[in-house]
Protein backbone atom coordinates (compact mmCIF):
# COMPACT_ATOMS: atom_id res chain seq x y z
CA UNK A 1 0.00 0.00 0.00
CA UNK A 2 1.73 3.60 -0.96
CA UNK A 3 2.17 5.88 1.91
CA UNK A 4 1.21 9.29 0.04
CA UNK A 5 -1.90 9.49 -2.39
CA UNK A 6 -1.85 12.53 -5.13
CA UNK A 7 -4.50 14.08 -6.51
CA UNK A 8 -4.34 15.78 -9.69
CA UNK A 9 -6.86 18.29 -10.28
CA UNK A 10 -8.71 19.67 -13.33
CA UNK A 11 -6.00 18.26 -16.17
CA UNK A 12 -8.58 18.39 -18.56
CA UNK A 13 -5.66 18.03 -21.25
CA UNK A 14 -4.68 14.27 -19.47
CA UNK A 15 -1.07 14.90 -19.70
CA UNK A 16 -0.24 14.87 -15.73
CA UNK A 17 0.15 11.15 -15.63
CA UNK A 18 3.18 10.98 -18.10
CA UNK A 19 4.54 13.54 -15.70
CA UNK A 20 3.56 11.53 -12.11
CA UNK A 21 4.50 8.11 -13.59
CA UNK A 22 8.19 9.57 -12.11
CA UNK A 23 7.17 9.01 -8.73
CA UNK A 24 7.73 6.36 -6.99
CA UNK A 25 4.61 4.21 -7.07
CA UNK A 26 5.31 2.34 -4.31
CA UNK A 27 5.40 5.04 -2.26
CA UNK A 28 2.89 7.64 -4.21
CA UNK A 29 -0.64 6.39 -5.43
CA UNK A 30 -1.60 8.82 -8.20
CA UNK A 31 -5.20 9.84 -9.20
CA UNK A 32 -6.12 12.40 -11.75
CA UNK A 33 -9.48 13.89 -12.38
CA UNK A 34 -10.14 15.28 -15.85
CA UNK A 35 -13.25 17.24 -14.99
CA UNK A 36 -14.85 19.48 -12.65
CA UNK A 37 -17.97 19.37 -10.45
CA UNK A 38 -19.34 22.66 -8.84
CA UNK A 39 -16.86 24.80 -6.48
CA UNK A 40 -17.70 23.60 -2.92
CA UNK A 41 -18.79 27.20 -1.78
CA UNK A 42 -21.35 28.32 -4.72
CA UNK A 43 -24.35 29.11 -3.41
CA UNK A 44 -25.74 26.98 -6.50
CA UNK A 45 -24.47 23.52 -4.83
CA UNK A 46 -26.41 21.33 -3.08
CA UNK A 47 -24.89 19.51 -0.02
CA UNK A 48 -24.62 15.95 -2.05
CA UNK A 49 -22.43 17.47 -4.55
CA UNK A 50 -20.55 18.88 -1.82
CA UNK A 51 -20.46 15.66 -0.46
CA UNK A 52 -19.15 14.38 -3.63
CA UNK A 53 -16.38 16.99 -3.58
CA UNK A 54 -15.19 16.22 -0.40
CA UNK A 55 -15.13 12.44 -1.50
CA UNK A 56 -13.63 13.13 -4.82
CA UNK A 57 -10.83 15.77 -4.22
CA UNK A 58 -12.43 17.19 -6.75
CA UNK A 59 -12.17 20.98 -8.39
CA UNK A 60 -10.83 23.73 -9.78
CA UNK A 61 -10.02 25.22 -6.35
CA UNK A 62 -11.09 27.39 -4.65
CA UNK A 63 -10.35 25.78 -1.19
CA UNK A 64 -12.38 27.52 1.46
CA UNK A 65 -12.07 27.09 4.90
CA UNK A 66 -15.12 24.56 5.35
CA UNK A 67 -13.61 22.38 2.82
CA UNK A 68 -10.52 22.02 4.58
CA UNK A 69 -11.73 21.32 7.26
CA UNK A 70 -13.48 18.58 5.88
CA UNK A 71 -10.32 16.77 4.41
CA UNK A 72 -8.90 15.58 7.52
CA UNK A 73 -6.27 13.56 5.54
CA UNK A 74 -5.01 16.66 3.20
CA UNK A 75 -1.19 17.20 4.11
CA UNK A 76 0.13 19.19 1.08
CA UNK A 77 -1.14 21.92 -0.85
CA UNK A 78 0.07 22.64 -4.26
CA UNK A 79 -0.87 25.17 -6.85
CA UNK A 80 0.54 26.69 -10.12
CA UNK A 81 2.10 30.62 -10.27
CA UNK A 82 3.16 32.00 -7.45
CA UNK A 83 -0.50 33.33 -6.36
CA UNK A 84 -4.06 31.61 -5.47
CA UNK A 85 -6.62 34.22 -4.31
CA UNK A 86 -9.02 31.35 -3.88
CA UNK A 87 -7.13 29.55 -1.15
CA UNK A 88 -7.77 29.90 2.75
CA UNK A 89 -4.45 30.36 3.47
CA UNK A 90 -4.76 31.23 7.03
CA UNK A 91 -6.96 27.83 7.08
CA UNK A 92 -4.22 26.21 5.77
CA UNK A 93 -1.96 27.39 8.07
CA UNK A 94 -3.80 27.23 10.95
CA UNK A 95 -4.26 23.18 9.74
CA UNK A 96 0.06 22.92 9.30
CA UNK A 97 -0.62 22.48 5.87
CA UNK A 98 2.37 23.58 4.09
CA UNK A 99 1.26 25.33 0.17
CA UNK A 100 3.77 26.17 -2.20
CA UNK A 101 3.48 27.03 -6.14
CA UNK A 102 4.98 27.48 -9.01
CA UNK A 103 7.57 29.42 -10.92
CA UNK A 104 9.25 30.86 -14.29
CA UNK A 105 12.33 28.29 -14.65
CA UNK A 106 13.61 31.48 -16.79
CA UNK A 107 13.59 33.90 -13.79
CA UNK A 108 12.65 36.70 -16.50
CA UNK A 109 8.80 36.71 -15.36
CA UNK A 110 6.02 35.15 -14.35
CA UNK A 111 4.72 32.26 -15.08
CA UNK A 112 2.40 32.08 -18.13
CA UNK A 113 2.96 35.91 -18.78
CA UNK A 114 3.93 35.89 -22.22
CA UNK A 115 0.98 32.51 -22.59
CA UNK A 116 -1.84 35.03 -21.63
CA UNK A 117 -0.37 38.48 -23.42
CA UNK A 118 -0.82 36.08 -26.56
CA UNK A 119 -3.98 34.99 -25.52
CA UNK A 120 -5.35 38.31 -25.10
CA UNK A 121 -3.65 39.95 -27.95
CA UNK A 122 -5.05 37.45 -30.01
CA UNK A 123 -8.83 38.08 -28.55
CA UNK A 124 -8.27 41.46 -29.30
CA UNK A 125 -7.59 41.09 -32.97
CA UNK A 126 -10.33 38.31 -33.43
CA UNK A 127 -12.95 40.72 -32.05
CA UNK A 128 -11.82 43.63 -34.22
CA UNK A 129 -10.96 41.51 -37.90
CA UNK A 130 -14.82 39.33 -37.10
CA UNK A 131 -12.41 36.47 -37.38
CA UNK A 132 -15.08 34.28 -35.83
CA UNK A 133 -17.75 35.43 -37.87
CA UNK A 134 -16.22 35.35 -41.47
CA UNK A 135 -15.22 31.89 -40.34
CA UNK A 136 -18.37 30.55 -40.05
CA UNK A 137 -19.50 32.45 -43.45
CA UNK A 138 -16.62 30.58 -45.73
CA UNK A 139 -17.53 27.34 -43.91
CA UNK A 140 -21.18 28.04 -44.30
CA UNK A 141 -21.01 28.91 -48.34
CA UNK A 142 -21.30 32.57 -47.55
CA UNK A 143 -18.85 35.50 -48.12
CA UNK A 144 -18.27 38.93 -46.72
CA UNK A 145 -20.76 40.14 -44.54
CA UNK A 146 -19.79 42.69 -42.39
CA UNK A 147 -16.58 45.57 -41.92
CA UNK A 148 -13.50 44.53 -40.07
CA UNK A 149 -12.61 47.28 -37.61
CA UNK A 150 -8.97 48.93 -37.89
CA UNK A 151 -7.05 49.61 -34.60
CA UNK A 152 -4.24 52.25 -35.86
CA UNK A 153 -4.86 55.51 -33.70
CA UNK A 154 -8.09 53.82 -31.65
CA UNK A 155 -8.07 54.01 -27.98
CA UNK A 156 -7.29 50.74 -25.68
CA UNK A 157 -8.50 51.20 -22.16
CA UNK A 158 -6.64 48.93 -19.79
CA UNK A 159 -8.44 48.19 -16.63
CA UNK A 160 -5.74 47.25 -13.98
CA UNK A 161 -1.44 49.11 -15.44
CA UNK A 162 -0.09 45.73 -13.53
CA UNK A 163 2.28 42.83 -15.60
CA UNK A 164 -0.34 42.13 -17.61
CA UNK A 165 -2.02 45.33 -18.60
CA UNK A 166 1.36 46.80 -19.56
CA UNK A 167 2.88 43.64 -21.94
CA UNK A 168 -0.87 44.22 -23.30
CA UNK A 169 -0.47 47.84 -23.50
CA UNK A 170 3.09 47.41 -25.38
CA UNK A 171 2.48 45.77 -28.00
CA UNK A 172 -0.69 46.96 -28.77
CA UNK A 173 0.17 50.72 -29.09
CA UNK A 174 3.90 49.69 -30.80
CA UNK A 175 2.71 46.66 -32.90
CA UNK A 176 -0.79 48.47 -34.14
CA UNK A 177 -0.68 52.21 -33.05
CA UNK A 178 -3.39 52.18 -30.41
CA UNK A 179 -3.56 55.00 -27.40
CA UNK A 180 -3.26 53.70 -23.93
CA UNK A 181 -5.77 55.16 -21.18
CA UNK A 182 -5.34 53.26 -18.04
CA UNK A 183 -7.23 53.49 -14.88
CA UNK A 184 -7.33 51.44 -11.90
CA UNK A 185 -7.99 52.42 -7.89
CA UNK A 186 -4.79 53.99 -6.74
CA UNK A 187 -3.09 54.05 -10.45
CA UNK A 188 -1.33 57.18 -10.24
CA UNK A 189 0.47 59.21 -13.26
CA UNK A 190 3.66 58.71 -11.78
CA UNK A 191 3.77 54.91 -11.79
CA UNK A 192 2.21 54.56 -15.35
CA UNK A 193 5.14 56.48 -16.36
CA UNK A 194 7.41 54.39 -14.23
CA UNK A 195 5.99 51.48 -15.79
CA UNK A 196 6.36 53.07 -19.52
CA UNK A 197 10.28 53.41 -18.80
CA UNK A 198 10.40 49.46 -17.52
CA UNK A 199 8.48 48.45 -20.69
CA UNK A 200 10.89 50.19 -23.03
CA UNK A 201 8.59 52.86 -23.81
CA UNK A 202 9.18 56.62 -23.94
CA UNK A 203 7.24 58.43 -20.93
CA UNK A 204 5.60 60.60 -23.52
CA UNK A 205 4.80 59.93 -27.72
CA UNK A 206 6.22 62.90 -30.24
CA UNK A 207 2.90 64.57 -29.65
CA UNK A 208 3.74 65.26 -25.97
CA UNK A 209 0.61 62.82 -24.82
CA UNK A 210 1.52 60.24 -22.03
CA UNK A 211 2.55 56.60 -23.11
CA UNK A 212 0.28 55.32 -20.68
CA UNK A 213 -2.40 58.05 -20.39
CA UNK A 214 -3.89 57.82 -16.70
CA UNK A 215 -7.93 58.15 -17.12
CA UNK A 216 -11.02 58.72 -14.50
CA UNK A 217 -12.88 55.56 -14.74
CA UNK A 218 -15.47 56.91 -16.36
CA UNK A 219 -13.58 58.24 -18.67
CA UNK A 220 -11.99 55.38 -19.79
CA UNK A 221 -15.48 53.31 -20.57
CA UNK A 222 -16.66 56.50 -22.40
CA UNK A 223 -13.68 57.02 -24.77
CA UNK A 224 -11.80 53.40 -25.00
CA UNK A 225 -12.38 51.73 -28.38
CA UNK A 226 -11.03 48.18 -26.73
CA UNK A 227 -11.20 47.82 -23.14
CA UNK A 228 -8.69 44.65 -21.76
CA UNK A 229 -9.45 43.92 -18.21
CA UNK A 230 -6.32 43.24 -16.21
CA UNK A 231 -7.09 43.37 -12.70
CA UNK A 232 -6.08 40.57 -9.66
CA UNK A 233 -9.47 39.48 -8.36
CA UNK A 234 -10.35 40.08 -4.74
CA UNK A 235 -12.93 40.75 -2.41
CA UNK A 236 -12.51 44.21 -3.23
CA UNK A 237 -12.36 43.92 -7.12
CA UNK A 238 -14.95 41.34 -7.28
CA UNK A 239 -17.74 42.93 -9.32
CA UNK A 240 -16.35 45.82 -9.55
CA UNK A 241 -17.60 46.54 -13.24
CA UNK A 242 -21.31 46.75 -13.52
CA UNK A 243 -23.80 47.94 -15.98
CA UNK A 244 -22.93 51.68 -14.95
CA UNK A 245 -19.50 51.36 -16.55
CA UNK A 246 -20.50 49.12 -19.28
CA UNK A 247 -23.64 51.58 -20.11
CA UNK A 248 -21.05 54.43 -20.90
CA UNK A 249 -18.97 52.56 -23.83
CA UNK A 250 -19.41 53.23 -27.53
CA UNK A 251 -22.04 51.29 -29.37
CA UNK A 252 -18.88 50.24 -31.76
CA UNK A 253 -16.65 49.19 -28.79
CA UNK A 254 -15.08 45.90 -27.55
CA UNK A 255 -14.31 44.37 -24.00
CA UNK A 256 -12.25 41.37 -23.33
CA UNK A 257 -11.58 39.60 -20.12
CA UNK A 258 -8.56 37.76 -19.64
CA UNK A 259 -8.27 37.88 -16.49
CA UNK A 260 -10.99 36.84 -13.96
CA UNK A 261 -14.75 36.37 -14.81
CA UNK A 262 -16.24 37.55 -11.43
CA UNK A 263 -14.56 41.05 -11.67
CA UNK A 264 -17.69 41.88 -13.90
CA UNK A 265 -21.12 41.85 -12.92
CA UNK A 266 -22.25 38.49 -15.02
CA UNK A 267 -25.52 39.32 -15.64
CA UNK A 268 -24.66 43.09 -16.14
CA UNK A 269 -22.46 41.70 -19.14
CA UNK A 270 -25.02 39.42 -20.61
CA UNK A 271 -27.47 41.88 -20.51
CA UNK A 272 -25.48 44.32 -22.44
CA UNK A 273 -24.66 41.85 -25.17
CA UNK A 274 -28.21 40.84 -25.52
CA UNK A 275 -28.96 44.47 -26.17
CA UNK A 276 -26.05 45.42 -28.45
CA UNK A 277 -25.17 47.81 -26.01
CA UNK A 278 -21.55 47.50 -27.80
CA UNK A 279 -19.95 45.52 -31.10
CA UNK A 280 -18.23 42.71 -29.17
CA UNK A 281 -17.13 40.84 -25.85
CA UNK A 282 -14.53 38.08 -25.67
CA UNK A 283 -14.40 36.34 -22.83
CA UNK A 284 -11.75 33.60 -21.62
CA UNK A 285 -12.23 33.47 -18.03
CA UNK A 286 -16.11 33.11 -16.34
CA UNK A 287 -17.91 32.98 -12.75
CA UNK A 288 -18.12 29.25 -13.02
CA UNK A 289 -15.50 27.17 -14.84
CA UNK A 290 -16.00 25.03 -16.51
CA UNK A 291 -18.75 26.78 -17.95
CA UNK A 292 -21.66 25.21 -17.33
CA UNK A 293 -23.33 23.37 -20.04
CA UNK A 294 -26.89 25.03 -19.78
CA UNK A 295 -24.92 28.70 -18.92
CA UNK A 296 -26.36 31.44 -21.25
CA UNK A 297 -23.18 32.06 -23.12
CA UNK A 298 -23.14 28.80 -24.95
CA UNK A 299 -25.16 30.15 -27.36
CA UNK A 300 -24.87 29.78 -31.28
CA UNK A 301 -26.95 33.17 -31.59
CA UNK A 302 -24.75 36.15 -30.63
CA UNK A 303 -24.09 38.39 -33.27
CA UNK A 304 -27.91 38.08 -34.52
CA UNK A 305 -30.87 39.68 -34.25
CA UNK A 306 -29.28 43.14 -33.16
CA UNK A 307 -26.77 41.22 -30.24
CA UNK A 308 -22.91 41.82 -29.82
CA UNK A 309 -20.81 39.70 -31.14
CA UNK A 310 -19.51 37.06 -28.63
CA UNK A 311 -15.94 35.18 -28.70
CA UNK A 312 -15.44 32.97 -25.71
CA UNK A 313 -12.17 30.30 -25.06
CA UNK A 314 -11.89 28.15 -22.09
CA UNK A 315 -9.73 29.77 -20.17
CA UNK A 316 -6.59 29.35 -22.32
CA UNK A 317 -4.99 32.15 -21.60
CA UNK A 318 -1.78 30.03 -19.43
CA UNK A 319 -3.02 26.97 -20.82
CA UNK A 320 0.52 25.83 -23.10
CA UNK A 321 1.96 22.64 -22.66
CA UNK A 322 5.71 23.65 -21.91
CA UNK A 323 4.25 25.75 -19.30
CA UNK A 324 1.99 22.79 -17.99
CA UNK A 325 4.77 20.39 -17.68
CA UNK A 326 6.78 22.99 -16.09
CA UNK A 327 5.06 23.30 -13.31
CA UNK A 328 4.10 19.33 -12.89
CA UNK A 329 7.26 19.34 -12.94
CA UNK A 330 8.10 21.43 -10.24
CA UNK A 331 5.04 19.73 -8.35
CA UNK A 332 6.63 16.44 -8.52
CA UNK A 333 10.07 17.67 -7.23
CA UNK A 334 8.08 19.49 -4.55
CA UNK A 335 6.23 15.82 -3.33
CA UNK A 336 9.61 14.50 -3.33
CA UNK A 337 11.19 17.46 -1.00
CA UNK A 338 8.11 16.99 1.16
CA UNK A 339 8.17 13.14 1.89
CA UNK A 340 11.83 13.72 2.38
CA UNK A 341 10.97 16.48 4.97
CA UNK A 342 13.09 18.97 3.23
CA UNK A 343 12.02 22.40 2.21
CA UNK A 344 9.81 23.44 -0.09
CA UNK A 345 10.29 25.93 -3.22
CA UNK A 346 8.07 28.76 -4.27
CA UNK A 347 6.01 28.49 -0.84
CA UNK A 348 2.89 30.44 -0.65
CA UNK A 349 1.97 29.32 3.30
Amino acid sequence: MPEFKIAVLDDYQRISKAQFSALDPSKFEVVAFNDTLLPYNHPDTPAPVKDELVKRLEERTPFPAELIARLPNLRLLLTTGTRNASLDLPALQSRGIPVAGTADLAGTRAAGTDSTTQHCVALILALARDVVGGDASVKSGGWQTGFATGLAGKTLGVVGLGRLGVTTARIMSTAFGMRIVAWSSNLTQEAADEKARAAGLPVEGADGEKTFKVVSRDELFRTADVISVHLVLSDRSRGLITSQDLSKMKPSSFLVNTSRGPLIVEKDLLDTVKAGGIAGVALDVFDREPLPADSEWRSQNWGKNGTSRVLLTPHMGYVEEGAITSWYQQQIANIERWARGESLQTVLA
